[in-house]
């Protein structure tokens, strides 16, 4: 039994038409009259086509559209042996492949390659064909004649592309294996040597091996130190357990001036997602810079600059993104991002009370999917001016289709509650939602923030601790409890064991940091706590964070610094709790 093809090859690799989905057009179609015969005599490509082959051409045709493709493949296949004809051979194979033939169609495309062993063409088939059938370890010969025979201008290219050759194999160990032994004469040659170690980086990153990609990552950056594969490689390596991927990425930009503002973009959102916020916007301030007309660098910045509330800025980013947005054409991505950005300013004009301007910029948003968001912020606007209940009906009031939109909406009205510091009724509306969904961690941590800000510490340590015993990795949790024991002056040991524990799932989280720093001025070691406040806010100015480290540095007889950095926090949040008590428990005026 001939061994079926159990997908398309389409996908798979550079150019050849392989697709099984859809059968391809013929070479030659069945002519109806002998006048059309003759036409496609006169048509066939190989002056070898006498009358007897050009009739078996023609046999073999009506026999496919009898149904019958093994027979028609056979007479396809002899004639092609027969011409020596490209066309033909490419025939034969595509009759297989649209039959699902995998065997079949190895064997054309194989007889084809013998023939004219300098056809690129034939040999693509051979390699997709191969793949598709997971012979992987017989691909090795395949890929180094499709590499040799790609010119020299393509030759990088080519070489980028094997990956997405190999992407649906099953034995990606294999596969791996098998491409860096195809090219290990371009793993030395100084031209092709950085896409050749790039290519390695990426079949053992798809073999699961991380530690080998990097490694093999830096040596294509060791061989070609501005070539952007090495870097792009790393960002998807950046980890705080792989510290070295993000050398990768900072040496790509190292006296680079045609280092890729995309790139830089991409380092900023994996900075982002390490929390590492002040080293994000300093990517971003330099993608805009370099790249002005790149939106989505506007957005993020914005976005960063109304966290940090510095609203001019933030208002000044996010509209020129909205210009440059509204220049490219639309499509699903550019209206989410203008939906964002549309909020964002609503959110700038609500934090300064111009109520009007925040409605005219939700009035913007169109998409229908973007409701939610956008009656979160119109029922801010309403209690911000004393509507809350008016607020909460409208969020009450949102379609829920789905599971999701059950938990977009309380999230909105938790969210509403906890920003206008209604936190019993926030706790209430919780403890409703936690008596259909009673293990649901993320409901349980809320819960336990609420409880702690209505003074029920025992509720907010049984919440957490169910939080701990359902999701072992819920590094919140143990942020949370430490720091409430550290702010107590209770329990120290226990908190700084509880605050570690955290840091093992999040050890760049700058508040998990002040937190460590905390507990560690409550126990008394003042100089580990100012390094540890130190490097948390290097990582992240924040006005908590400053209110912690000012006192620190109070305590320990540095109160000009103190000051300053009080003052500093309070630029980045004059509203922030914990700092207006700081000041206030200190009898400081800044």
């Amino acid at each position: 039994m001939k061994k079926k093809l159990g997908f398309g090859l389409s996908a798979l690799w550079l150019a050849a038409p392989l697709a099984l989905a859809q059968p391809a057009e013929p070479l030659l179609a069945a002519p109806s009259t002998l006048a059309e015969a003759k036409a496609a005599q006169e048509a066939a490509p190989s002056s070898m086509l006498d009358g007897a082959l050009f009739y078996q051409l023609l046999v073999g045709e009506m026999t496919l559209q009898d149904g019958e493709p093994a027979a028609g493949f056979e007479l396809m296949l002899d004639a092609a042996r027969k011409t020596g004809d490209a066309q033909l051979y490419q025939r034969a194979t595509d009759i297989a492949l649209q039959s699902r033939s995998g065997e079949a169609a190895l064997q054309a495309a194989r007889a084809w390659k013998q023939d004219q062993p300098n056809s690129r063409e034939a040999n693509r088939y051979v390699l997709q064909i191969l793949v598709a059938l997971n012979r992987i370890a017989d691909t090795a010969e395949p890929l180094q004649t499709e590499i040799r025979l790609a010119p020299d201008i393509e030759r990088a290219a080519v070489l980028a592309a094997v990956p997405r050759a190999y992407a649906r194999v099953t034995d990606k160990k294999l596969a791996s294996t098998v491409v860096e032994t195809a090219l290990t004469d371009y793993l030395g040659n100084p031209a092709t040597a950085g896409a050749a170690w790039t290519t390695v980086a990426r079949m053992r990153l798809a073999a699961g091996d991380g530690n080998g990609a990097l490694a093999a990552a830096q040596r294509g950056q060791t061989a070609a130190p501005r070539t952007e594969g090495p870097a792009l490689v790393a960002l998807e390596l950046m980890d705080p357990k792989l510290p070295e991927a993000e050398a990768v990425v900072r040496n790509y930009f190292e006296g680079n001036p045609k280092a890729m503002p995309e790139i830089r973009m991409g380092y900023a959102r994996a900075l982002l997602d390490s929390q590492r916020y002040a080293e994000a916007s300093a990517q971003l301030l330099v993608v805009t810079r370099d790249k002005p007309d790149l939106p989505e660098g506007w957005l993020v910045l914005g976005s960063l600059q109304l966290q940090d509330n510095q609203l001019a800025p933030a208002q000044a980013s996010l509209e020129r993104y909205v210009a440059l947005a509204q220049k490219q054409s639309p499509d699903g991505e550019r209206n989410r991002g203008l939906a964002q950005a549309y909020l964002s300013l609503s959110q700038v004009a609500e934090k300064r009370k111009d109520f009007a301007a925040a409605e005219s910029w939700l009035a913007k948003i169109e998409n229908s999917s973007d409701l939610a968001m956008a009656q979160t912020r119109r029922a801010s606007i309403l209690a911000s001016q004393g509507k809350l209940e008016e607020g909460r009906r409208l969020l009450q009031a949102l379609p829920e289709r789905s599971p999701a939109d059950t938990r977009l909406k309380l999230n909105a009205e938790v969210g509403l509650l906890r920003e206008f510091k209604q936190y019993k009724l926030a706790h209430d509306v919780l403890a409703q939602a936690l008596v259909k969904a009673p293990d649901d961690t993320e409901l349980l941590y809320d819960q336990a923030m609420m409880a702690e800000k209505i003074g029920d510490l025992d509720g907010m340590e049984r919440l957490l601790r169910k939080v701990i015993q359902v999701k072992p990795d819920h590094h919140h949790a143990y942020n949370a409890l430490g720091y409430s024991f550290a702010d107590r002056n209770v329990r120290l040991p226990e908190a700084r064991e509880l605050i570690k524990k955290a840091l093992e799932f999040a050890p760049a989280d700058p508040f998990i940091r002040d937190s460590l720093g905390w507990v560690e001025f409550r126990m008394g070691n003042n100089a580990e706590a100012v390094q540890i406040f130190e490097a948390a806010y290097k990582a992240k100015p924040d006005a908590e964070i400053a209110a912690h480290f000012g006192e620190v540095l109070w305590a320990m007889g540095q109160r000009d610094r103190a000051l300053v950095i009080w003052k500093e926090g309070r630029l980045l949040n004059p509203e922030n709790e914990t700092l207006l008590e700081t000041l206030k428990r200190l009898r400081v005026k800044l």
